[in-house]
């Protein structure tokens, strides 16, 4: 069974979190929402999201996908935390999926992975960055090899609907899709 890890921090943008997990658990894809930290994790905007289990729990584990939610806070969180940067290159090194959306495609940055890509963020949050070794697109998704970025809340569904495809296929994902619109 395909299996992805969906790190979540405080501040994480609820919309963008809750859609991932809801969508790829749809698809028969085992999700593993893993907290930085113990304890309920406080979205952007107040919601209380429990998490599957801790980060260090969750790293004991192979994933053929990582995904980023993003918030800013969200993201601010999970660029500081060693554990994360460490977890994108394995999974760069090993040629596996990585993903984030709204700004967390500044963690895919930071961590190395965007050079040389096409991606996209959340507007402002790249162009921010002292180091642009990446082109940067205003597409609502983008899939460059491995890597998939999206620009935020708004395409939070068709960046899950994506990330079904490139795991299990376009017949599930479209499945997917249809059962969404009944």
């Amino acid at each position: 069974m395909v299996k992805v890890l969906v790190p979540l921090a405080q501040g994480v943008e609820e919309l963008e979190a809750v859609t991932i997990i809801d969508l790829l658990r749809r698809a028969g894809i085992e999700v593993v929402a893993a907290g930085l930290k113990d304890g309920p994790i406080r979205a952007s905007r107040g919601l209380m999201i429990l998490a599957d289990c801790s980060l260090d729990e969750a790293l004991r584990q192979e994933y053929d996908m990582v995904v980023l939610p993003g918030g800013a806070a969200g993201s601010d969180a999970l660029n500081a935390d060693d554990r994360i940067h460490e977890l994108l290159k394995k999974m760069a090194d090993s040629q596996r999926f990585m993903a984030a959306i709204c700004a967390a495609p500044k963690v895919l940055a930071a961590a190395g992975v965007l050079n040389g890509r096409a991606c996209t963020a959340y507007p402002g949050v790249l162009e921010a960055l002292p180091q642009q070794n990446f082109v940067l697109s205003e597409a609502n998704v983008v899939t460059d090899g491995k890597v998939v970025t999206s620009r935020g809340p708004g395409t939070a569904m068709d960046f899950a609907l994506r990330l079904i495809a490139h795991l299990v296929g376009a017949d599930k994902r479209n499945e997917v899709e249809a059962q969404l619109k009944r």
